[in-house]
């Protein structure tokens, strides 16, 4: 479900105006999370780690209102709920897109998501579709060979895209602690900082349990 924005009463409607006359409306940044009790919790129950974080990931999304509006033919709408659109990888080292439904359950999301990454895994190319391809999403990658402080993402400025994308790479020990960096990119018209901000405390709030 989603509600359109009224933009006269709206209080973000001149940045709105302002941010999607721009070719590049994006704006993003690197940080770090701290995944230590994450990682752990996933060992103990017995599931993918990347699983883990993504509920995490995709939990902390619903949460923030900014993260959950979507531009669409030049209106802004609130949806109820998102999900993910994330990049599966393949053993010849391709990728596709994917999706994986919101789930407040753990299990009922893994379940869902193991079952999409088998689809994924016998299939060929991108598998663009309407799934895929829908706006009430995150775009999501993992990055797991990289540790990396800066990250890009490639896009079409034709294409109306207003989708916030988060990326994370390679864990790495410090000290007793697992840290993980995490990319987040936000069209600046429906969100600042500040909510990517919101984001990161709510990301890190269901990461440590």
């Amino acid at each position: 479900m989603k509600q359109q924005i009224d933009l006269t009463t709206w209080p973000r409607q001149e940045h709105f105006t302002f941010f999607s006359a721009f070719d590049e409306p994006f704006f993003g940044l690197v940080t770090e999370v701290d995944c230590t009790k994450a990682q752990a919790e996933s060992k103990r129950l017995g599931v993918s780690f990347f699983l883990y974080y993504l509920h995490c990931a995709l939990q902390a999304a619903n949460e923030v209102e900014a993260f959950r509006y979507r531009i669409e033919q030049g209106q802004v709408f609130l949806y109820d709920r998102i999900h993910a659109s994330a990049t599966i990888g393949r053993p010849d080292h391709t990728f596709s897109f994917s999706f994986i439904e919101q789930q407040d359950n753990l299990p009922d999301f893994i379940a869902g998501a193991n079952a999409e990454i088998e689809a994924v895994q016998q299939a060929t190319g991108l598998r663009l579709n309407d799934q895929t391809g829908r706006p009430d999403v995150i775009h999501f990658s993992a990055i797991p060979w990289v540790r990396f402080t800066g990250l890009t993402h490639a896009r079409s400025f034709q294409h109306p895209d207003s989708s916030p994308k988060i990326s994370v790479g390679q864990t790495y020990q410090d000290g007793a602690t697992l840290r993980m960096p995490v990319s987040v990119n936000l069209h600046h018209g429906l969100g600042d900082g500040y909510h990517v901000g919101l984001f990161l405390q709510a990301f890190q709030r269901r990461l440590n349990g």
